[in-house]
């Protein structure tokens, strides 16, 4: 037991540091445009997935969730709708690693524990502890105070928190194997990444194939580099507690605050500083809460 539980906790933290890092990744190919990018991360990844689930002899899992969504088109619309939300988040991503916002996106992934929350109150009906309305109030100002310090909206943080959350609440809906799961939400949006980069070629402005070895192995290897955390993940949550999940999900945010700040250089301000130290403020208050949640149902147990 405790040997899984030691297992769990180094591929959980792997994952996280694979996250927290791609970055690094991403900064190597900011001469290619955003858009071109998430095609090749979305069919490259397909690709990936599908000769790793026949080297894990994994068809017959996928072949049954193809049925089940023949048989159930909610379920379809579900993963249609996992699909374009991640591909959402993805861009969303990459666009603002490569136009210098690193820090932003490290906030948007420090209120994302916050906003699945607040998700599961106002769409699963989950009850609200006192503790964690003030972790919400508390984030709240966090980002009020990035908004007027700015002046403008900080809509990458937001929009990367909102739709990871929406992402994870109808992946909790539908449930199956993250890498049949992937697979699937992955060929949804190929024939779309496809298309673009077919309009690319036609415009003359695609970097894929265009003589630049290098670029096309960092373009191909984002589909690599989006599974194996995935799968990392996968594989090491199933052995540890919630509690510790929640602890571990911070490393990824961390990696990549310290990245903008101290590699790429980023302006990191005071009213910055004042709007995290909220967030983080908020994130020990919901993290304590959770904790003594747990603890609540062990004693009842």
């Amino acid at each position: 037991m405790q040997h899984e539980m030691k297992a769990g906790i180094l591929f959980t933290a792997a994952s996280y540091v694979m996250w927290g890092l791609i970055p690094i990744y991403w900064k190597m190919v900011t001469h290619v445009s955003a858009y071109e990018i998430l095609a090749n991360r979305i069919i490259w990844s397909f690709v990936f997935m599908i000769v790793l689930l026949v080297v894990l002899k994994k068809l017959a899992p996928l072949q049954k969730v193809l049925k089940e969504i023949k048989m159930y088109p909610k379920k379809a619309l579900a993963l249609a709708a996992a699909s374009f939300l991640i591909s959402i988040n993805w861009f969303v991503y990459i666009w603002a690693v490569n136009h210098d916002q690193i820090i932003e996106t490290s906030m948007g992934y420090y209120i994302n524990p916050l906003m699945s929350v607040l998700l599961g109150i106002v769409v699963l009906k989950e009850a609200l502890s006192k503790t964690q309305i003030l972790s919400f109030l508390l984030a709240a100002g966090g980002v009020l105070i990035m908004t007027f310090s700015y002046g403008s909206f900080p809509w990458v943080s937001l929009s990367l928190a909102t739709s990871f959350a929406l992402y994870g609440l109808v992946k909790k809906i539908i449930k199956m194997d993250a890498s049949v799961g992937l697979t699937i939400e992955t060929a949804v949006v190929t024939p779309l990444a496809l298309l673009y980069l077919v309009y690319e070629s036609m415009q003359g402005s695609l970097y894929l194939f265009s003589g630049n070895l290098k670029t096309d192995l960092f373009l191909m290897g984002g589909g690599i580099l989006t599974a194996i955390p995935l799968l990392l993940f996968a594989n090491g949550a199933q052995k540890i507690p919630l509690y510790m999940i929640g602890f571990l999900q911070y490393i990824a945010p961390t990696m990549t605050l310290l990245l903008g700040v101290f590699v790429y250089k980023e302006m990191f301000t005071q009213s910055q500083m004042l709007s995290f130290v909220f967030i983080w403020s908020a994130l020990a208050m919901f993290t304590y809460a959770q904790m003594k949640g747990m603890q609540k149902k062990k004693a009842v147990a």
